[in-house]
């Protein structure tokens, strides 16, 4: 774990335990592994409510990290039923964990994948005519935290080690029905092909995997030596210049494309990313074009710029001496502090004479007066004239003061009202993009 840097720095990991050998394995390494990497630990259990058993298998988890342990369990009761999907199951899963981890403000979020589920994932994607990028399998890391540090053992491996320290595992039969298509892979194609070609077969296909790595990574370092490309990647979106993408043949255009979108945690598939190259060529600017999974595409600013819209952000309230919270892709956070003698209009930073602030979204007729301007703009126009793309409008996040007002549209236009003056004791709000 150290030779791999897992876990820089310290912190809080969730560790995903749902019972079974792999997951044990992972709660008594890390349990004996945790104070020597500088982790504090807690259990997430997703109890599915697929199987009859769910909830004993929940209580059995949540004894384990208690007695043996001395380790939190937090159960998610999600409540399924018999006939859900694998993907339906894999969706409400990760929600929980990913709740859980933001609840808690952990840094990482651990789960038990692999060496095996990496030779199911690879074969699941042939068989599904992925592109290399996707042959590349499981990674290691992931957005936010997310660590899958047994990926280099198997899955006997991990159930030798379990067995060793007398845990007891709970097999999901889901596992074992043929009906699911990854278990009929596991039960059905992998021990034909290993009747047939004995361990060479895994074997090849964990080399396909890493051959794959190897060219996204190849890709990835391209993106930074394309001139002009000026790619701007985070979580869930990118953008380009769209100028000097246009510039590129069909095929590169496409294959960088799909590069950033990797870069950006969305995989583009390869017609999305050529149907995205089209676009780029001939729409006019504000155009919009729905990519599917998801995701929007829209040019703005001469920008080509992709990403996967999430629910309107709720509104929330800033009040108390110091505090902080997300409000869709951005954190405020705020404190007390001396107001500085000038203020910049279109900062990221700004204080305020009082509190509470409340933040929402941009309303339909928002006006605000600009500090050291005359007369009330519409805060629609500001985004606008600030060359925020329209998709990124409605989720720019705006401040009203007490009285109800707009009085600063972070980044864009700091309002006159509410004013702390310079040496008074103020409400110092600050702005990051997540």
């Amino acid at each position: 774990m150290r030779a791999r840097r897992f876990f820089a720095e310290p912190g809080l990991a969730v560790l995903a335990v749902s019972g079974g050998a792999d997951s044990l394995a992972l709660l008594d390494l890390f349990a004996t592994l945790g104070p020597a990497l500088g982790l504090d630990l807690l259990v997430a259990h997703a109890d599915h409510g697929i199987h009859p058993a769910s909830a004993e298998v929940a209580a059995h988890v949540a004894r384990l990290a208690a007695r043996r342990y001395r380790l939190e369990t937090v159960v998610g009761t999600l409540e399924l039923g018999p006939g859900a999907s694998e993907t339906k199951a894999r969706t409400a899963r990760y929600r929980f964990l990913r709740q859980v981890q933001a609840e808690r403000g952990a840094r990482y979020l651990l789960t038990a994948h692999h060496a095996d589920d990496q030779v199911e994932t690879v074969l699941l994607r042939l068989l599904r005519g992925s592109a290399p990028a996707g042959l590349a399998g499981i990674p290691e890391r992931g957005p936010r935290g997310l660590v899958r540090p047994l990926l280099p053992f198997s899955r006997e491996e991990l159930r030798r080690h379990v067995e060793r320290r007398r845990l007891e595992p709970f097999e999901d039969p889901a596992n074992r029905d043929p009906r699911h298509l990854r278990s009929w892979v596991r039960t059905v194609v992998l021990p034909t092909l290993a009747a047939r070609l004995g361990p060479e077969g895994p074997a090849a296909l964990l080399e396909v995997a890493g051959h794959a790595r190897a060219e996204r990574r190849a890709w990835d370092a391209a993106l930074d030596q394309l001139p002009g490309l000026d790619l701007r990647a985070s979580e869930g979106r990118f953008d380009v210049a769209r100028e000097v993408l246009s510039g590129y043949d069909k095929w590169l255009a496409s294959r960088a494309l799909r590069a950033a979108s990797t870069r950006a945690g969305i995989a583009l598939a390869p017609r999305a990313a050529s149907r995205l190259a089209r676009f780029s060529l001939g729409a006019a600017s504000g155009r919009r074009l729905a990519l599917g999974d998801g995701l929007v595409a829209e040019v703005a600013f001469g920008r080509l710029r992709v990403w996967r819209p999430g629910p309107e952000p709720a509104a929330a309230t800033l009040d108390g001496a110091r505090g902080s919270c997300d409000f869709g892709r951005y954190r405020l956070s705020w404190r007390r502090q001396k107001a500085p003698r000038r203020m910049q209009r279109a900062a990221w930073t700004a204080w305020f004479d009082a509190g509470p602030l409340v933040v929402r979204s941009v309303g339909e007729g928002d006006r605000l007066v600009p500090l050291g301007g005359v007369g009330r703009r519409k805060v629609s126009r500001l985004l606008m004239e600030a060359k925020v793309p329209r998709g990124e409008r409605a989720g720019h996040p705006i401040l009203l003061g007490a009285g109800g007002d707009v009085v600063w549209v972070p980044g864009v236009c700091r309002g006159a009202a509410a004013v702390a003056a310079p040496g008074a004791s103020a409400m110092r709000v600050d702005v990051t993009v997540l």
